[in-house]
């Protein structure tokens, strides 16, 4: 950050990302494609490298292959300026085992902190979907001298059981952090809602490596950020609250101000999409002044062809719709959708084919799925459940490389 304190970002990349299966079947959770041409880790960077913090640890550990690819020939920033974006897999310094938590996998890392010597340690998530400026957390952490600051999102009290909360004061000192309760404590301000955490967190670096330290000494924790770090730290009057609400993106419209999705799931990561393809987007992709960056593929422009037509979709380079239509679709690079075919309310992911003829309504279809001529997916659920993994929001997923039948 330019004229301020040293800073490291930590990416946490190691989840397996259970509930999005089957798209988690043979990559990395924050490897999982997004909006046609992204990836689920390029929301995240692109928030860090935009607020100017460009020395990047992406902490990696399971299927991190594909992930691995994507940051290193993706994430390539000036090696003059001595920036970098870097995955870091288990790398076992302290014995023969893996990171068994997000806690233990930064103190297995410590090495990062040592080289870098920065002032302050920012750790992220790598898997959610949002526009934030790290930076104006980082002036608040800076303004108030805490230990740690968390990122808190402001939601319903009624659905905050199922985060991690934080309770706060009305100037901010966090009191507490509770893990999914029963109960949520209201904010001072808005008594029916409560922060939940959105696993971003600001350190002092003396305060991190002190809580690493006193947690790995600890037999009976979890080792975890949220479950055991956040709760020692809150204990002893050195954390504080960031409102995520208060954070300005360069860009944002009113629609989109404070748009943040946890897409740990088939449905939150369906939903996520859906927000992308409306008229006025719920979250908007096309923000400039605030880009959301990856590689994207060398491929010709979208083409479309025999009277094939889009209608309130993305599509993105490669693809041809050859007499077929998509309506209120994501098609990524390279889809083909072939004469009659008819694509409503889906994701399409890298070369999907849709045969002739062929039916596909509130579907997933991961890279290279092919759906056979006059084949249908999503018409029928008690049907779609005895072929393909169907979630609880009713939307079918075909994993990577499937052939649907007929």
């Amino acid at each position: 950050m330019r004229g301020g304190p040293r800073v490291l970002g930590i990416v946490l990349a190691g989840g397996e990302g259970k509930r999005l299966s089957p798209l988690t079947a043979d990559r990395a959770k924050p490897a999982v494609p997004f909006g046609g041409q992204y990836r689920l880790i390029d929301f995240v960077l692109s928030n860090l490298v935009n607020a100017e913090i460009r020395q990047i640890a992406v902490l990696t550990q399971y299927k991190s292959h594909s992930l691995d690819r994507h940051i290193t020939t993706t994430w390539r920033m000036s090696q003059l300026l001595g920036n970098y974006v870097t995955p870091v897999p288990a790398q076992q310094r302290l014995g023969p085992r893996w990171y068994t938590g997000s806690a233990d996998a930064i103190f297995q890392s410590l090495n990062l902190i040592y080289d870098e010597r920065p002032e302050i340690v920012v750790v992220f998530g790598a898997d959610h979907v949002y526009r934030m400026d790290p930076g104006q957390m980082v002036d608040q952490h800076l303004q108030t001298g805490a230990g740690v600051t968390i990122a808190g999102l402001r939601v319903p009290r009624r659905e905050a059981t199922e985060f991690g909360v934080i309770d706060s004061d009305a100037d901010g000192k966090v009191r507490g952090f509770l893990e999914k309760p029963a109960d949520p404590p209201g904010l001072p301000d808005s008594p029916e809602e409560s922060f939940a955490s959105m696993g971003n967190y600001v350190f002092t670096t003396d305060a991190l490596l002190e809580a690493l330290r006193t947690d790995a000494e600890d037999p009976a924790s979890a080792h975890d950020m949220g479950g055991s770090i956040m709760p020692m730290l809150s204990s002893a009057g050195d954390a504080w609250v960031y409102d995520f609400s208060t954070n300005i993106v360069p860009g944002a419209t009113e629609r989109d101000h404070g748009y943040w999705r946890d897409v740990g799931t088939i449905d939150a990561y369906y939903d996520a999409h859906m927000d992308l393809v409306s008229v006025t987007p719920v979250f908007n992709l096309y923000n400039d002044r605030w880009p959301i960056f990856t590689l994207p593929p060398q491929l010709p422009p979208a083409k479309f062809v025999l009277g094939g037509r889009a209608e309130e979709s993305m599509v993105s380079a490669g693809a041809i719709i050859g007499g077929g239509s998509v309506h209120n679709s994501v098609v990524s690079p390279g889809v083909r959708v072939e004469r009659g075919a008819r694509v409503e309310d889906s994701v399409l992911m890298d070369g999907v084919h849709i045969g002739e003829g062929a039916y596909v309504r509130r579907a997933i279809l991961d890279k290279n799925v092919v759906v056979p001529p006059w084949a249908r997916i999503g018409v029928d659920t008690v049907a779609d459940k005895q072929h393909y993994h169907v979630s609880e929001g009713g939307v079918a997923v075909l994993g990577k490389g499937a052939r649907a039948i007929v």
